[in-house]
């Protein structure tokens, strides 16, 4: 047997940093966690080169402490873990004590950090773990630390390196999903001196995914709440319409780190059962949180998976918060309209709106906080003496949007400005403008500030469960019929159109998977012989009752012959022999675990051959009952293939298409 020999330091810290540091995104990404758990509110991400040769991380944390600076690069020194109890509490990004010896054991670093109350700062240098530079410095509160020529020292890891786009790339994809985990810190990505995306920082989930991924795919999310059995998701998911061509846009967060759960996926793209096409993928943004001891962090050297003590009640949570999103957010879709645009037409400057300006009669004060039941906000003072004649054009109580998000009820005088500058900016609002409007308004006028009247919000009455009704279907206007495929509707102000194949398959598929078929179920005459193999005539035999719910009934005294007694009214028409083979088939491949959910490619099927087909002749009766349905469930929003079953388009769209608006 070969003589063991012990590992020197050096190449026991290069195999560990191997476990750690795969690429240059594995660096950035232990060094902005180790900056959020330093407590900093703005991050600064610069890169260059793909990170090859030059990696900055800048935060405005607490610092690290002069004597501890040498001890943050030996291997497992940590401040978050004390005592083996922690490991069940923890609530931090990094634990580990790994990254910076990783880093340091692969790189060129240099360090720069100061504590809020310390005069002098700290400058430490640090290569392939050997220690070049400690020292006191002049440097901002917080840290910085910039990382050289990664794996200088390990050329035959340096060679397996991507080109320094994909290296980029990748980079990129680790500081988006930190700053989606993170609303609340404002984290600016700098890559090759270009400013790739900045976050605000304010807080909202809503404006990280904004300065993350754009306008055009916060358009299509919906808001996604939900609690149970101590789990709480939230975030956004995306309109099944609008699901992508990959998951590269499923981003999953445990207690704000972002993790890689195939768990998770299954649970999000099941919800989408259904209701997406073949070859597409559910897009979110979803934070779970849960208490950390319902879960283990630390199987993965990177941290980049965890494993759930119940993963039943992670399944259920996200499965059920999704689909209360779509039953709160609707799932009907407007018409995407794109105007033509001009390339030879100069663009014309925006016109000056006039601005509303807020003001009130001295005799009306007291009458109108008693009528809204309302307080002043903003002390009022008595308007200068009139020097300019100015009479208002109107007065009354006026909806103002003052802050986002928020409405309240003003007394409103419109008044024409004196120049072509608006006297009222919403976004920055000019306060002498409007103090200038009320002087030149008639005598025994007040100027009140902004907020100065807000009408309290009263409590919306509970109603019991008892109470409680499903809100009445909307009046429903059949036009008639395009293309002998699309039903058109007028309601509520809106042209609807509906595929009248798509909704009744998907009408047909809803009946058949809920089991409540039995009323459809029409006997036959003359039964339909087939000639199954034994297991096949188990399988439906297993399954009479599941069959008998769908709207089948089966003789089974001339084995292996079975006799179809009766069949669904709506599969009349269709070839009954191909759908019950079809049938006994599937339960067979199934016969361990028989659910009407392993049915769903044949209920497809069923449903498909048995709905209503393109120029079939329907009367202005049966259209208007099919709308009908539509309206009445939200489940009717897509086929069961996820085709749309209708768009709509409102009378103001319509309008601006007729250039009337």
């Amino acid at each position: 047997m070969p003589q063991i020999n012990v590992l020197s330091k050096e190449i026991s810290e290069l195999i560990a940093a191997g476990e750690v540091i795969e690429r240059p995104s594995s660096v950035i990404k232990e060094l902005v966690e180790n900056s959020i758990d330093s407590g900093a509110r703005h991050i600064t991400v610069e890169i260059k080169n793909g990170g090859t040769t030059y990696m900055r991380v800048t935060d405005d944390g607490c610092g690290i402490a002069f004597d501890d600076v040498p001890k943050a690069f030996l291997r497992h020194a940590t401040s978050k873990i004390v005592t083996k109890d922690d490991l069940d509490n923890i609530f931090t990004l990094g634990f580990r004590g790994e990254a910076l010896a990783s880093v340091c054991a692969v790189s060129k670093v240099e360090l720069m950090t100061k504590q809020k109350n310390d005069v002098y700062g700290t400058r430490y240098a640090i290569e392939g773990s050997v220690e070049i530079a400690h020292e006191e410095s002049g440097c901002p509160d917080g840290t910085t630390i910039i990382i050289r020529d990664i794996f200088y020292n390990v050329p035959a890891r340096a060679k397996f390196m991507k080109k320094d786009v994909t290296e980029a790339n990748a980079v990129s994809s680790i500081v988006q999903k930190i700053a989606l985990s993170h609303p609340d810190i404002a984290i600016k990505m700098i890559r090759d001196n270009r400013v790739e995306f900045n976050s605000s920082g304010d807080g909202e989930l809503y404006s990280a995914v904004y300065a993350i991924f754009g306008k055009d795919f916060v358009r299509d999310l919906l808001p996604v709440e939900y609690e149970a059995d101590g789990i709480k998701v939230s975030g956004y998911t995306i309109k099944p319409l609008y699901a992508k061509f990959n998951r590269s846009f499923q981003n999953f967060f445990v207690n704000g780190r972002y993790v890689k759960s195939k768990l998770c996926s299954a649970a999000l793209e099941n919800s989408y059962e259904n209701m997406i096409m073949t070859g597409k993928f559910p897009a979110c943004v979803l934070m779970i949180d849960m208490h950390p001891s319902m879960m283990d962090v630390n199987i993965h050297p990177t941290k980049a998976e965890v494993r759930f003590i119940n993963e039943k009640q992670v399944t259920n949570a996200i499965y059920f918060a999704v689909k209360n999103a779509f039953a709160e957010g609707g799932l009907i879709y407007e018409f995407e309209t794109k105007q033509q645009r001009d390339w030879y037409k100069q663009e014309e400057p925006e016109p000056i709106i006039q601005q509303e300006i807020m003001f009130t009669p001295i005799s009306d004060i007291a009458k109108k906080e008693a009528e809204l039941n309302i307080s002043a906000a903003a002390p009022v003072t008595e308007a200068p003496a009139v020097n300019t004649p100015k009479t208002p054009i109107s007065s009354g109580w006026a909806e103002f949007d003052n802050e986002p998000g928020k409405k309240s009820e003003y007394v409103v005088f419109k008044s024409e400005p004196t120049d072509s500058r608006p006297l009222l900016d919403r976004k920055n609002l000019d306060l002498e403008a409007v103090k200038a409007a009320a002087e030149a308004a008639d005598e025994g006028f007040r100027y009140l500030g902004v907020k100065a009247f807000e009408k309290k919000k009263e409590p919306e009455p509970v109603q019991s469960a008892v109470q409680q009704e499903k809100p009445a279907l909307p009046e429903i206007k059949v036009i008639g019929e395009a293309f002998g495929l699309y039903v058109i509707v007028e309601t509520e102000g809106k042209l609807v159109m509906i595929d009248k194949h798509a909704a009744h398959e998907r009408i047909i598929f809803e009946r058949l998977k809920s089991r409540n078929c039995r009323q459809f179920s029409q006997k036959l005459l003359v039964g339909i012989r087939l000639l199954l193999t034994g297991e096949e005539v188990d399988a439906l035999e297993n399954n009479s009752g599941l069959l008998e719910d769908m709207g089948f009934a089966f003789d089974f005294s001339e084995k292996p012959c079975i006799v179809a007694t009766a069949l669904p009214t709506f599969l009349m028409d269709c070839d009954a022999e191909a759908i019950i083979c079809e049938v006994a088939e599937n339960l067979r491949s199934h016969k361990l675990n028989p659910q009407s959910s392993y049915l769903d490619d044949v209920l497809h099927n069923m449903a498909c051959k048995a709905a209503i087909k393109a120029n079939d002749k329907n009367s202005p009766e049966e259209m208007k009952a099919l709308a009908e349905q539509v309206f009445a469930d939200e489940k009717i929003r897509h086929c069961p293939h996820g085709r749309p079953v209708m768009f709509t388009m409102t009378k103001a769209n319509i309008d601006h298409q007729f250039k009337r608006t």
